[in-house]
């Protein structure tokens, strides 16, 4: 195996049989999920526990790519179940339903992304967002392996500007990944705007800061409001309600963590005119103050 082999997905994941409803994992918590710029481990280390099965579930904060290097197995992703096997590279969007079935000892690497780390490396202006928004199993590169590798390496070593070179070494992987998505489409086929999620998604991109009500997403979209949580229900588990509130506080979260912008500042920034009720719904959305998220945080590092 590789030097570079290192750990899979936390999940503390029952068996199917045992819990037949999608579960929701996030890999390090609801505080420590966002120390790191990414999270890196092996197909092996959580598979080989769960006898190679990992049930049906979703990330709610995190983007994940895997890439088998040996072995495979199946992949079930959204309801479809596609065939893995040496370079499969998968794409698991925030919030998609997956699973896994690997044969016993399969190798490969897994690469995870907090969102908030990719709201900062993909530029919206260049529709990367859009593409990797697909959750898809793809033949891998080449170069998808060696930045696998330089990933796996960068985040063990803890060397100086450690957190600069994995943003970078992580946006061109996403930006790969994208790449081949894109390529999967077909000319004149079906446009990323024909889904009305990812319309919605859109959307809250643009409009998030400004804090529009679900009235009105619903109303630019042509459908009730009713009918959009029904929507975002069926693809996120959520209603449309907390995919607006956990947009900004996902921002928020990141410039907590990641700049020393003082809360107030942060609460402006993002479009609240009174920083205690920004306080407020960040309590509501995590349980803690921003205060005390970002001292939690702090500890953590």
């Amino acid at each position: 195996m590789d030097q570079a082999h290192f750990l899979l997905y936390k999940s503390n994941m029952a068996r199917a049989a045992q819990k037949p409803s999608i579960q929701s994992y996030n890999l390090f918590g609801e505080v420590r999920d966002l120390p790191d710029v990414v999270h890196c481990e092996t197909i092996a280390a959580r598979s080989v526990l769960h006898d190679w099965e990992l049930a049906a579930h979703r990330h709610a904060r995190l983007h994940q790519i895997l890439l088998v290097a040996r072995g495979g197995g199946r992949a079930t992703m959204e309801g479809q179940t596609h065939r893995l096997r040496p370079m499969s590279a998968v794409n698991v969007p925030v919030g998609a339903v997956h699973g896994f079935s690997f044969t016993p000892g399969t190798q490969g690497w897994v690469v995870t992304l907090p969102a908030e780390i990719l709201d900062e490396v993909v530029a919206p202006s260049e529709g990367l967002g859009r593409a990797l928004n697909e959750a898809a199993v793809l033949r891998g590169t080449p170069a998808m392996r060696r930045l696998m590798t330089e990933i796996f390496t960068e985040h063990r070593d803890r060397r100086f500007a450690r957190a600069h070179i994995l943003k970078a070494l992580s946006a061109t992987l996403l930006g790969l990944v994208a790449r081949a998505l894109a390529a999967r489409q077909p000319s004149g086929g079906r446009s990323a705007g024909a889904d009305p999620v990812r319309q919605f998604e859109t959307m809250l991109e643009a409009h998030y800061l400004e804090h529009w009500p679900v009235t009105r997403y619903a109303a630019a979209l042509k459908m009730t409001p009713t009918h959009l949580s029904r929507l975002t229900r069926s693809a996120y588990g959520c209603p449309a309600s907390q995919m607006i509130r956990d947009r900004v506080v996902r921002e928020a979260r990141r410039n907590l963590v990641y700049t020393n912008l003082t809360i107030s500042t942060i609460a402006y920034a993002l479009g609240f005119n009174d920083p205690a009720y920004f306080s407020r719904i960040f309590a509501g959305a995590t349980g803690l103050s921003p205060r005390d998220f970002r001292q939690r945080i702090d500890r953590a590092r």
